[in-house]
């Protein structure tokens, strides 16, 4: 089950060009970077005087992520061209590259991991990521070299991460394999490797989209372990609500979630007294 939006053209006189974009915004007040959609322009003609997204979200992520006192926060941004504006069509750059990715015309450099072997153009990666850029084009031995094996991160993880170097948006789901919620923890390792801010801000958001009982011990050890504090408070905040902590305590994986960093239990600890 999905919840859907529309928007509707009220003036029933003349059609309206507009570039349309919604998006919801979370329990903390933030607009969330999974929960948005967005499209070119679009043409609301009088009959056919609606638009919207049938599948905006799940609503199982909607009751768990973005209700809070009952409601829940839309913001709609809605831009409209005058007639004697020319239509501008949306950025097809991701496209191209993801093309020119997918055809290897050009290709300078390519990495081995596993056995499989992947092609790529240093300047693209350089300009996507300060770490290639001081390994590819800089002093060290890497730059020189036409292939270079890479360790601790598997094929299938460097494939999608690629991707979205090239494309600025994460593979299909088909591409994600058997379980999408660890490619994201394995991305956002990936990411913080090599300096991919947002790559590791969607991981870190796709990771918290799925956290449970059970799972949210995982999800704080990525965080600590890889430096994202933005996904650490939220996981925090899970631990801590009343209706989560008997039971998170409980588990396994919390027990040995504070074995391996006690720093975390002794913030729990402070946040619950408080």
């Amino acid at each position: 089950m999905y919840l859907s939006i529309f928007v509707e053209l009220l003036s029933k006189s003349r059609s309206v060009k507009a570039f349309l974009a919604a998006l919801l915004m979370d329990k903390d007040g933030e607009p969330s970077l999974t929960a948005a959609k967005r499209t070119g322009v679009h043409v609301l003609q009088t009959d056919n005087c609606i638009f919207g997204w049938t599948q905006f979200v799940k609503q199982t992520d909607l009751a768990k992520d973005y209700v809070k006192d009952g409601q829940i926060k839309f913001v709609w941004t809605i831009v409209v061209l005058h007639d004697n504006s020319i239509p501008v069509p949306p950025s097809d750059i991701g496209k191209n590259l993801g093309m020119l990715l997918d055809s290897t015309d050009g290709v300078d450099v390519s990495f081995t991991m596993d056995g499989e072997t992947f092609h790529a153009h240093r300047a693209v990666l350089a300009a996507r990521s300060p770490v290639f850029k001081a390994e590819l084009l800089g002093s060290m031995a890497e730059a020189t070299m036409p292939s270079i094996t890479l360790h601790d991160i598997a094929p299938a993880t460097f494939k999608a991460m690629l991707w979205f170097m090239y494309t600025d948006a994460l593979p299909g789901d088909d591409e994600l394999g058997d379980s999408p919620t660890k490619m994201f923890e394995h991305l956002l390792v990936a990411a913080d490797r090599y300096a991919l801010n947002r790559l590791k801000l969607i991981s870190a958001q796709k990771l918290w989209d799925n956290v449970s009982v059970d799972t949210i011990a995982d999800a704080l050890a990525c965080a600590e372990m890889y430096n994202c504090p933005e996904l650490k408070n939220k996981c925090i905040g899970f631990v801590v609500a009343e209706k989560n902590f008997k039971k998170v305590v409980l588990t396994d994986g919390f027990m040995q979630l504070g074995q391996k960093f006690p720093s975390i239990v002794a913030e729990v600890r402070e946040r619950v007294g408080a």
